[in-house]
């Protein structure tokens, strides 16, 4: 089945910006999705893209800092943060959305502390 490898993530200051990469090792046909879970919260979805590119969602706890996108010819899923918060401080994965498949990959840590 297809695996993917989330990178990008780090340690950042409360108003900067990271940008993440999902790269599938197959082609990616579905609408992809970056979820997040935080140390003691459930994981929740982050933001959803279908394969043209033209159906976009947010949670509204990002709307208006995070940009997702993707790249079919390279199979990678992005998500552009700016402006961010302690409160997004979480592991970040992608995944299909809105069914999520059981595997999951290592995610990427993303802390947001002064």
């Amino acid at each position: 089945q297809v695996q993917v490898v989330e990178s990008g993530g780090g340690l950042v200051q409360p108003g900067g910006s990271l940008s993440l990469s999902c790269a599938a090792s197959g082609t990616i046909f579905g609408t992809m999705g970056w979820y997040r879970e935080a140390p003691g919260k459930e994981r929740e979805i982050v933001a959803a893209i279908n394969r043209a590119g033209d159906y976009l969602e947010y949670a509204d706890s990002v709307k208006g800092r995070f940009t997702i996108s993707r790249d079919n010819a390279k199979n990678t899923v992005y998500l552009q943060m700016n402006t961010l918060k302690p409160e997004d401080t979480a592991v970040y994965y992608c995944n299909t959305y809105p069914t999520p498949r059981d595997y999951w990959g290592q995610g990427t840590q993303v802390t947001v502390s002064s």
